[in-house]
């Protein structure tokens, strides 16, 4: 099974690539199916098959990756405007809206979105649902020493909210901008997502929510069929 959904992100990966063109400013995502977009990316700069491209990363590991591929980048205040940003999801709903942070990359992916002319997202089957949040818990970025205070609000707003620990270290989730991050469960899921992005983020000490509405332009989705992996776009609701 993980060697088919491997092959799933490759396809829809290089499908992105694909709509990538000479001269373009890139928007480069976060996540292990933006990684494949991103080496496939390099991929082609280094043969020549594209040239004039200018990479803006949401992530420092994207950063990283794109810096050892060779894509020549810039910072988002280093440039007037994103002709394509390509990232992945963690949750998509038949209407486009999208749950992302599950690697606490939220605020940048974000920010970089909004100013893209096009956002692309790509994903496997597997992170198509009907409603979001019922299996992925919606991140929440805060600052460092109001967290017990946001974690307080999100309960009285139904959500459960805990605190995400590292794995290979000792304490909390510490993010790019050093900030903590929350995740939180609503019973039920979200039924308004574009209301409840909002209504987070006007609470004292939160930075950023996961909650990404009425900003996706395309969905690309890797799928299988007939044991043959593919790419189909998902049809908004």
């Amino acid at each position: 099974m993980a060697d088919l959904q491997d092959r799933m992100k490759q396809a829809v990966a290089e499908a992105a690539v694909q709509q990538i063109r000479d001269g373009m400013v890139v928007g480069l995502g976060s996540g292990s199916t933006a990684a494949l977009m991103i080496q496939g990316l390099g991929a082609k700069l280094k043969s020549g098959e594209l040239k004039n491209i200018t990479g803006v990363t949401t992530s420092f590991q994207g950063e990283v990756l794109a810096a050892e591929l060779g894509i020549p980048l810039k910072s988002l205040n280093a440039i007037s405007r994103i002709d394509l940003a390509i990232d992945g999801a963690d949750e998509v709903d038949p209407d486009y809206q999208l749950i992302k942070g599950g690697g606490a990359c939220h605020v940048q992916e974000k920010l970089v979105a909004r100013r893209a002319d096009r956002f692309v997202v790509v994903v496997d089957a597997s992170k198509l649902v009907e409603r979001l949040n019922l299996g992925f818990l919606l991140p929440v970025e805060v600052l460092p020493g109001a967290w017990r205070q946001v974690q307080a609000e999100l309960g009285e707003l139904g959500g459960e909210a805990q605190l995400r620990m590292a794995v290979r270290k000792a304490g909390p989730v510490v993010t790019d901008q050093g900030n903590l991050v929350l995740d939180v469960r609503f019973a039920g899921g979200i039924a308004d997502p574009v209301s409840l992005e909002q209504t987070i983020n006007n609470l004292p000490g939160v930075l950023e929510n996961g909650l990404f509405v009425n900003i996706t332009d395309q969905v690309l989705v890797g799928d299988v069929v007939d044991g043959v992996p593919g790419v189909r776009e998902l049809v908004r609701r």
